[in-house]
């Protein structure tokens, strides 16, 4: 989609550049900049012009249509497609039109808690070792889905037993500790599998190089795994 826009849409290459390097400078996720990038491609694409040319009517009238009118409304896209737009006004110095967007409500949602016989039903329900230690390692050291993704080989100590997670959004790196019976899951995982950077990899290369699994495919071995418990919480990461 992205590359897309930026094919098709004058001038939104140069954007993407902008926004990138701002994120790059203020030390914002990677993932952040991708939802932004996307959004703002879908509405690229839907005007056939770069979001920072567009009228505020014209921006109105597409979230109108993200909200009202799409077959398969999204609230997550819905809300990156102004975040983005925020966010490329404030590089652009375009505060006139920043103050004009609509604001989102948060919302605070109570964490879903399962119990520790859920935890265990769940832990036990893939297949595969790899989806076992994904799932334990989540909620184990009690980590992201994102965090999950960028977790190195290097960033677990056995002899400390923690392991380090770096920033993510905006945060400072933490330590979290590592349970003796994640410990060995982690070790025997190793062993089996022999992952190269990432601690999980995905099976997708980099023309060769190791790349990391993406949030899609932890959200996917968890709604895979989930139904298999029983209970009627929603359970992510």
């Amino acid at each position: 989609m992205v590359e897309t826009a930026i094919t098709e849409v004058p001038g939104f290459e140069n954007l993407c550049t902008k926004l990138s390097k701002s994120f790059a400078i203020n030390g914002k996720a990677k993932s952040t900049l991708s939802n932004y990038t996307r959004c703002l491609a879908h509405l690229a694409l839907y005007y056939k012009k770069s979001p920072e040319t567009l009228s505020t009517e014209l921006i109105n009238d597409y979230l109108f249509y993200c909200q009202n009118l799409h077959k398969t409304p999204s609230e997550s896209f819905f809300k990156h497609t102004i975040f983005g737009l925020r966010a490329i006004y404030k590089v652009l110095n375009m505060e006139a039109k920043r103050v004009k967007l609509p604001q989102i409500k948060r919302q605070n949602q109570l964490p879903v808690v399962l119990s520790k016989a859920e935890v265990r039903t769940l832990l036990k329900a893939p297949k595969y070792l790899k989806h076992r230690l994904m799932l334990a390692v989540l909620y184990g050291c009690g980590l992201r889905s994102y965090e999950l993704c960028a977790l190195r080989l290097s960033d677990v100590d056995f002899d400390r037993m923690t392991v380090l997670v770096k920033k993510q959004k905006g945060k400072t790196d933490r330590y979290v500790p590592l349970s003796k019976h994640l410990a060995r899951g982690l070790k025997k995982y190793i062993s089996t599998e022999s992952p190269q950077t990432f601690v999980f990899n995905s099976q997708v290369t980099d023309n060769g190089a190791p790349r990391p699994i993406t949030t899609t495919g932890v959200q996917w071995v968890i709604k895979e795994n989930r139904s298999k418990v029983n209970t009627h919480k929603h359970i992510t990461a």
